[in-house]
């Protein structure tokens, strides 16, 4: 799935983020990339990590699916991301968020790029993100969606 930030909420996440300096980072890069979350996640990625003979597409997918396996069934991230849903404008909600994300996931994250996937399963909603792939319907979206 191929979500995007407006520019709207762009400005909103660098007013309320300023002081995290990884979201700042993540913020730019988005901005760079017009909210693209994707081609966000592969700039941050081949900067921090280079590339691989994995393709950063492939990474992209690969990192979903795993988090995907994590996160769905932790109440505490899911709690996190519904406090935040209610209430986007709070920023400690937000680094709460993930920082949850980095600390639940045996994946090594860098924190502006843990920004971006977490602003990506915000953009798209938990439930999508937890579903979307359940029955190996890779890529796309459950119907109505």
């Amino acid at each position: 799935m191929d979500a995007h930030l407006t520019p709207d909420e762009i400005n909103s996440l660098r007013k309320s983020l300023k002081e995290y300096q990884p979201a700042n980072k993540a913020i730019d890069t988005l901005e760079n990339h017009n909210g693209n979350l994707e081609t966000s996640f592969e700039e941050l990625w081949i900067e921090k990590n280079g590339t691989s003979t994995m393709g950063v597409k492939e990474i992209w997918q690969t990192t979903l699916e795993v988090l995907r396996e994590e996160l769905c069934g932790d109440e505490g991230f899911r709690a996190r991301l519904s406090d935040y849903t209610k209430s986007p404008e709070n920023a400690v909600l937000l680094t709460a968020a993930i920082t949850s994300l980095m600390a639940l996931t045996a994946i090594p994250l860098d924190p502006s790029i843990a920004t971006i996937i977490v602003l990506y399963i915000f953009k798209i909603g938990l439930n999508v993100y937890c579903q979307y792939t359940d029955e190996g319907d890779k890529g796309t979206l459950p119907p109505g969606e």
